[in-house]
């Protein structure tokens, strides 16, 4: 019996994205598809190469085409096509598709690890990712990444962003001495967010990951005004104080019309090395409650492990320099999950254009 081109697309609109709740037929990621003597070969265009569930699909897709009659072999060829945000009266930077906030409520709950991790994370799964450090008070990313190279300028009077780890990264901390304090009102903070998005040479990027401030300032209102954010990551600690200030952070983003994809509990928990004992220093399950009170999705928790500290002290993140760890393994899983809720909006975005 053989086997035609529609026999295969009707077997793959069976299988889901499980984020974006349709099948993958719909939602075009099915290119290519070529049957030679029962041979069939096809091509899944995902819309992050940090799809949390792409291994999953992939052996879903190959078994239902394998399970056709007349089918001698099937073969699903995975890659990823990142899906840019629509700008809704904001310009665009161009080559960059999707801006992703870091923020919190207050400082200490490990925001820029978080960022630094996510954005070496990305990278580590085949995305374009730049880092943009905007906490000009105390701009840490340069250390985190080991980066000790101011950035160049080119023939065209643009910033040349140092790489590391992957990623393309600026920070006010590359631009001042070590030990030289930025005292700048907040019009001054709106021209520094301006010329790291409009004047570095960025390239074609799939994800800008900006590190915010902490708190509900200038920047994150300069930010939200002037060029189109995917979303914004919140991160916080489980205790009381944390969550409440996260809480502010969430409803400032809100009201900018900024996205919100989902909260991180980090510092969640502790084991012990030696005895393997579970500690919650502070407290647990705050950042999970928070997200469902405010109806948010909670992306996961970061566990306590020296090695992260010692990783953004020494500019090695934890994720390169100690994959296998647990902390290590949550950044990782958390890229992809922050991956997917850009992906999500996209496609909201997409669909309210299409029917505006």
């Amino acid at each position: 019996m053989s086997i035609n081109q529609e026999d295969v697309l009707t077997a793959l609109r069976t299988v889901q994205d499980p984020d974006l709740h349709k099948d993958i037929v719909s939602l075009g990621f099915v290119k290519d598809v070529r049957i030679v003597d029962g041979a069939v070969d096809f091509t899944i265009e995902l819309t992050t190469p940090a799809c949390p569930v792409r291994d999953e699909m992939k052996a879903e897709a190959e078994r239902k085409i394998a399970a056709l009659p007349g089918v001698t072999a099937a073969r699903a060829k995975m890659t990823a096509e990142v899906r840019a945000r629509g700008g809704f009266g904001r310009q665009a930077v161009p080559g960059i598709r999707n801006i992703v906030a870091v923020g919190a409520g207050k400082g200490g709950v490990g925001k820029t690890t978080t960022a630094v991790n996510l954005a070496v994370a990305l990278a580590l799964k085949g995305a374009r990712v730049g880092l943009m450090d905007t906490d000009v008070y105390g701009p840490n990313v340069p250390q985190m990444l080991g980066v000790t190279d101011q950035p160049r300028v080119s023939g065209e009077k643009r910033i040349v962003p140092p790489e590391a780890h992957g990623i393309k990264a600026i920070s006010m901390g590359m631009l001042v001495p070590p030990d030289q304090p930025v005292i700048w009102r907040g019009p001054m903070l709106h021209g520094a967010v301006q010329q790291f998005m409009r004047d570095v040479e960025w390239g074609e990027l799939d994800y800008l990951v900006v590190d915010l401030p902490p708190g509900t300032g200038d920047v994150s209102l300069s930010m939200a005004q002037s060029v189109p954010v995917a979303g914004a990551v919140v991160v916080t600690t489980p205790q009381g104080v944390s969550v409440s200030d996260v809480r502010k952070a969430v409803a400032m983003f809100r009201q900018l019309n900024i996205p919100v994809l989902g909260a991180i509990e980090n510092m969640s928990y502790f084991v012990c090395g030696h005895c393997q004992e579970r500690t919650e220093i502070f407290g647990h399950g705050g950042g999970a409650k928070m997200a469902e009170d405010l109806g948010i999705p909670f992306l996961g928790e970061v566990p306590i492990d020296t090695r992260v500290r010692s990783g953004g002290d020494e500019g090695a993140p934890i994720v390169v320099a100690a994959p296998e760890a647990p902390a290590a393994q949550a950044f990782i899983d958390l890229a992809g999950r922050v991956a997917a809720q850009v992906s999500i909006q996209a496609m909201r975005v997409l669909k309210v254009i299409q029917t505006a």
